[in-house]
């Protein structure tokens, strides 16, 4: 029966079902059940982006170890000196790390880079088709400044709707008042733009429905929890 879907919907059903899950279990049942599931989710999400990526080469793995490696350098650097980001500690929810950064922030900032840039991918390559269709001309060629721009703004508003979630439910922890420096959304868009040059210039297939869905899902995930939860 499953034969009958593609692998883009089965990954996007999954994603669904365990984000909903999710947010019910942290906005009306017992918050510390559900956050330990949160490592769960995070690698779930992860495997399933592998999965439906199209044509898995060298250049995506590359692409994939750089975004684990840039981010736990950068959050290495953060958490012990405050250069970057600013002045912040980690919570145990997200699990075992290294030097006070837990390893799964790897992870996320693959999430994160990878869906942003997808989509927008996906975005600027439809607005493109639409108008060779309607001028009749040849298509034009995809804009890396277009690409790696709207790709780190896209990561910055992720983050920002994020943040004030992130802190509620002990992921991580601002010094001071609690309040979010505007250092942290500058280091996210400047290393988001750096590893979005990365994206765009290897050569992998890119375009995956599910990355797409992937980042409307965990954005409304977060939108919803930023407004109810208490």
């Amino acid at each position: 029966m499953l034969t009958r879907f593609t692998k883009f919907e089965i990954a996007t059903a999954i994603a669904i079902l365990f984000h909903t899950i999710g947010l019910v279990g942290l906005l009306f049942f017992d918050q510390s059940f559900f956050l330990a599931a949160t490592p769960f989710n995070l690698l779930l999400s992860f495997t399933l982006l592998v999965w439906t990526q199209s044509e898995k080469n060298i250049r995506f793995f590359l692409f994939l170890a750089a975004c684990f490696v840039v981010g736990i350098i950068v959050e290495v650097i953060g958490v012990n000196t405050g250069i970057l980001f600013g002045d912040y500690a980690y919570g145990k929810v997200l699990g075992p790390g290294f030097k006070g950064v837990p390893l799964l922030i790897g992870v996320n900032w693959f999430l994160i880079v990878y869906c942003c840039g997808i989509s927008i991918h996906t975005l600027l390559m439809k607005a493109i088709r639409r108008v060779a269709e309607d001028t009749g001309k040849e298509p034009m060629t995809l804009k890396a400044l277009s690409v790696i721009i709207d790709g780190a703004t896209l990561a910055v508003f992720f983050d920002w709707l994020m943040e004030p979630v992130a802190v509620k439910l002990g992921y991580w922890v601002w010094s001071g008042d609690g309040s979010i420096p505007m250092l942290n959304y500058i280091c996210w868009f400047v290393i988001s733009l750096l590893l979005l040059v990365v994206f765009h210039f290897a050569k992998f297939n890119k375009q995956n429905k599910f990355a797409v869905n992937l980042l409307l899902v965990q954005l409304m995930f977060f939108l919803l929890l930023r407004t109810f939860l208490k």
